[in-house]
């Protein structure tokens, strides 16, 4: 890895010691929920099970670190998350997770072409106002990329919208007014733009309440996964 990047990793670790020994009266397992370490978001789960073991891994707006602290023990996955959030950031190092505290809209100059076999954006690319230059760069660090993404093509949000209200679910739990979502989409949206981008879907999946969708995907699924690269 670059050198910028090790040093990032680097000044985390120690903001974060110092923020867990001021905090040293409460345990650790304490303040983590039992079996965090065990159970994965489904989509998570389900982007787990895509990765080959041993993969160089990228995980963008990573959370606590669930998925690549399953994947290091897993899979023998390496690399690292990337996280914004000071509290997420915390959790990403007690579990063991190397973490990069960036805006992923900042760029990741950080890192060489092809570095990582793979780059996940899991339930984030909503928020992103970027959104073109993020797939972009995913490509180019990354041989692959996952992403999954709320699907507003779900027949709820379309019968909330024809109610004249706008849509709140569990994928998406906010009103118009405090909304982080800037860029919604439906499946159709999606894989055109990919088409756009010059990118190669190699794999998509759909859940609802967190199962697998087969049928009707467009309208029934709430949550929309794929993996793609460059062509």
């Amino acid at each position: 890895m670059r050198v910028s990047t090790q040093v990032q990793v680097v000044l985390v670790r120690v903001r974060v010691r110092v923020r867990v020994q001021a905090r040293a009266r409460v345990p650790i397992s304490a303040r983590m929920p039992a079996g965090a370490r065990r159970h994965l978001r489904p989509d998570l789960a389900l982007i787990g099970r895509w990765i080959a073991p041993g993969a160089r891994v990228l995980d963008l707006g990573c959370g606590d670190g669930s998925l690549m602290a399953w994947l290091q023990s897993a899979k023998g996955c390496t690399g690292y998350g990337v996280e914004i959030n000071d509290e997420a950031v915390l959790s990403c190092v007690q579990r063991g997770v190397d973490v990069i505290q960036r805006d992923i809209e900042a760029g990741f100059g950080m890192f060489g072409h092809g570095q990582f076999d793979v780059v996940v954006l899991s339930m984030a690319i909503q928020v992103t106002q970027q959104t073109e230059r993020v797939l972009r760069e995913m490509s180019e660090v990354g041989g692959e990329g996952i992403v999954s993404f709320p699907n507003f093509g779900h027949w709820y949000h379309a019968w909330s919208i024809l109610r004249g209200r706008m849509p709140v679910s569990r994928e998406m739990p906010y009103e118009w007014f405090n909304t982080p979502n800037v860029h919604l989409s439906t499946v159709r949206d999606f894989e055109e733009f990919l088409a756009q981008l010059g990118l190669v879907i190699t794999g998509r999946a759909f859940l609802a309440n967190g199962h697998p969708v087969n049928w009707l995907p467009s309208q029934r699924a709430t949550q929309a996964i794929y993996r793609f690269r460059r062509r």
